[in-house]
């Protein structure tokens, strides 16, 4: 076989080539779902994501014989460096054909400039934040997957393996949930409890609240908040939080939003979607043009799939332990039933985060999907 040739993605029209080779390798396969052509390019230009206020970063393509056969990107958070006291270059957006000595050579040249920029560990996949796609499946392959997680084939993680000095860092375990016919009891039983002891209260949003009256702000403080100590997180700025409060408040079903308060305070709230999984499918590798807005308009406005995706929940931590949290599903359950939806997908969690996941322990529930951080010393 011919040598391995490492491009550096130079200009747009090379980055275009680097996001496009997603969609060439994974087209015609019913799991992965093609992300939006305009946010993966807004996530990876500087002078588009504001995460590059303290990111830097660096985007590798390799080829085989003129073929483009692999791409990685390098990423630098200063932020979460300083936050958990480590040196360390993240590799990210890692597709490669089912050779060992191309996704070798594409995390050697994420090593290399690491080494270059003064680091001293590699670790991956992450993105730039926590938002972010984040871990390598590693089971769950022939389970459809959310527009918001990595896909990969089972090659991938094999790959892994044979890497000298690669390890697990961190698991993140997604859950499928049956939305029930009605409400459990527990749920509502303590829901009635929470009310009446500690006064707590659910809160539906209006647009104007969100947008103009900065509450869309207060929601994504709320999560710097509570998710602080999670793996690999780094605090949203404000240009960080304008950015997400524009790409998820704005075009939310409000419904299928829920603050808890207490009082005039914010202390939890839930943020779903539904599922654009099959219509993203039904896109021409991720593009509005020419229909592919038709299929996503028909899951925003008239939710024409079976399945909700759980994409943010957060409540503060002194507020767990008085049961906000049944609060959030007492209320989005309810939504959930009247729009039909059948089942829930929830984002990645840790797998050591049993505050989280004994959560789903009164619903019809199972492991959907585990992804995979891996991590090395050099």
């Amino acid at each position: 076989m011919s040598k391995i040739e490492i491009r550096t993605v130079t200009n747009n029209k090379e980055l275009r080539t680097f996001v496009q080779f997603y969609y060439d390798l994974y087209r015609g396969n019913q799991c992965a779902v093609p992300f939006l052509l305009s946010e993966e390019m807004a996530t990876l230009r500087a002078d588009k994501n504001p995460s590059f206020e303290c990111c830097e970063s660096k985007y590798f393509m390799a080829f085989r014989d003129g073929q483009m056969v692999g791409r990685v990107a390098a990423i630098i958070n200063r932020r979460a460096n300083e936050r958990w006291n480590c040196h360390q270059v993240r590799f990210g957006w890692f597709d490669f054909i089912d050779d060992i000595e191309v996704s070798k050579a594409l995390l050697a040249a994420v090593e290399e400039w690491g080494r270059e920029k003064g680091m001293n560990e590699i670790a991956g996949p992450l993105g730039f934040i926590d938002t972010d796609r984040e871990g390598m499946m590693i089971d769950g392959f022939d389970e459809l997957c959310t527009m918001y997680v990595n896909y990969n084939y089972p090659y991938y993680p094999q790959h892994m393996e044979q890497m000298e000095g690669f390890v697990k860092d961190n698991d993140y375990v997604e859950m499928r949930v049956k939305v029930p016919e009605k409400v459990p009891d527990k749920f509502s039983k303590i829901t009635e409890m929470v009310r009446k002891r500690y006064g707590l209260r659910v809160h539906k949003f209006s647009r104007k609240e969100l947008i103009d009256d900065d509450w869309g702000r207060k929601i994504f403080d709320l999560l710097n908040a509570t998710y602080k100590d999670l793996y690999g997180f780094s605090q949203l700025s404000d240009r960080q939080i304008d950015k997400l409060v524009n790409d998820y408040i704005k075009i939310a079903d409000l419904n299928l939003v829920t603050g808890i308060m207490d009082g005039d305070k914010l202390v939890g709230f839930g943020i779903t979607f539904p599922s654009f999984s099959r219509a993203l499918q039904k896109t021409r590798d991720g593009r509005f043009l020419p229909f592919g807005w038709w299929h996503l308009l028909k899951v925003l406005k008239w939710h024409k799939t079976p399945i909700v995706d759980l994409l943010l929940i957060g409540v503060l931590p002194e507020y767990r332990a008085k049961g906000a949290n049944a609060l959030i599903f007492d209320d989005l359950i309810r939504w959930f039933q009247r729009y039909n939806f059948e089942w829930a997908v929830t984002g990645p969690q840790m797998e050591n985060n049993e505050g989280v996941l004994s959560q789903w322990q009164y619903l019809e529930s199972e492991p959907y999907r585990r992804h995979r951080c891996y991590r090395k010393k050099f």
